[in-house]
């Protein structure tokens, strides 16, 4: 394999997928900069070049080589953020559908990162380095939610530590697939990154511990509200979990292949809830972020089939 090369068997539940749509769901990198890619036929399916539309099969071999240029420094950008609260030592950001959290691979403006440099003129952490000032702990692009960012390094530190030590209180909403029988419930499995794809996530006695307590908010027929709270913080850890006892979620394009009953920009999973001690004060602060429109809509929309 050549440096920066990444590989992927495509499976049954994969086939049908366009090789563009494919690929920016496995590497996180934006559509267009895949298109690109493929363009220059640094992405190859069973060693041939294709074009981005080309529908890919069970068993298909696909590799990529996706390489760009990276900025020299990346740069503030005038662009809105929902801040819940804000001090001289954090700040707490109730993310949109679709932001990504800190530049990578195809996206490099238009991120949490590009905003908070613009808004705080440079007083943000550095620990996670230049390319990530400030973030601590990041949720999907698709997640709505909240995060804290950290202004200092102190800052930084202490929040990590309490991430670390699972102290950190963090509760999702969700919706998922198919009812459930019991009110609540614990799933204790351990993630891996898997082995023939790296960019999914997968139950695996190799991986590390994980565990989401969840509670059920509302069955509606062939799909339930749920509460998750995060006791660890592991990669796609809902999205891994929830699938992994048949309740994968409404809109993940990742983890289930099920019909859904109308269009989603993404997995309905919001982080509604997040509290830490403060990094300087040692006070315990809490946060709620209601669930987007879409998530409400969505809400909407099953209460009103399950009539």
């Amino acid at each position: 394999m050549k440096d920066n090369e990444e590989s992927f068997l495509i499976s049954e539940e994969d086939a049908g997928k366009r090789l563009d749509v494919f690929l920016a769901e496995q590497t996180e990198a934006s559509r267009a900069f895949v298109q690109r890619s493929i363009e220059q036929e640094r992405a190859l399916v069973n060693g041939k070049a294709s074009k981005s539309n080309h529908k890919l099969r069970a068993g298909d071999e696909v590799s990529v080589v996706l390489i760009e240029d990276v900025p020299q420094e990346i740069l503030p950008e005038d662009i809105p953020l929902d801040v819940v609260y804000e001090d001289d030592d954090v700040i707490v950001i109730n993310k949109t559908r679709g932001m990504v959290v800190h530049p990578a691979p195809g996206h490099y403006s238009g991120t949490v990162v590009n905003a908070l440099l613009f808004r705080e003129k440079g007083r943000l952490s550095d620990l996670n380095g230049k390319e990530r000032p400030g973030i601590v702990h990041r949720i999907d692009a698709d997640t709505t939610g909240l995060i804290v960012c950290a202004k200092t390094n102190i800052a930084h530190e202490s929040l990590a530590a309490q991430l670390e030590a699972h102290s950190t209180v963090r509760k999702y909403e969700a919706i998922c697939y198919n009812a459930f029988r019991e009110e609540q419930g614990t799933v204790n499995k351990p993630i891996a990154r898997g082995d023939v794809d790296r960019k999914k996530m997968v139950i695996s006695p190799k991986g590390r511990e994980a565990v989401t307590h969840y509670k059920v908010i509302e069955n509606m027929g062939k799909f339930a509200h749920i509460e998750c709270v995060l006791e660890t913080g592991r990669t796609h850890q809902i999205r891994v979990h929830m699938k992994s006892i048949g309740h994968p979620l409404l809109g993940d394009k990742v983890y289930t292949t099920a019909k859904a009953p109308f269009n989603t920009d993404g997995q309905m999973l919001h982080a509604g809830v997040l509290g830490f001690e403060h990094p300087v004060s040692g006070e315990y602060l809490e946060f709620r972020a209601e669930p987007p429109e879409d998530f409400q809509k969505a809400l909407k929309l099953l209460r009103q089939l399950n009539k």
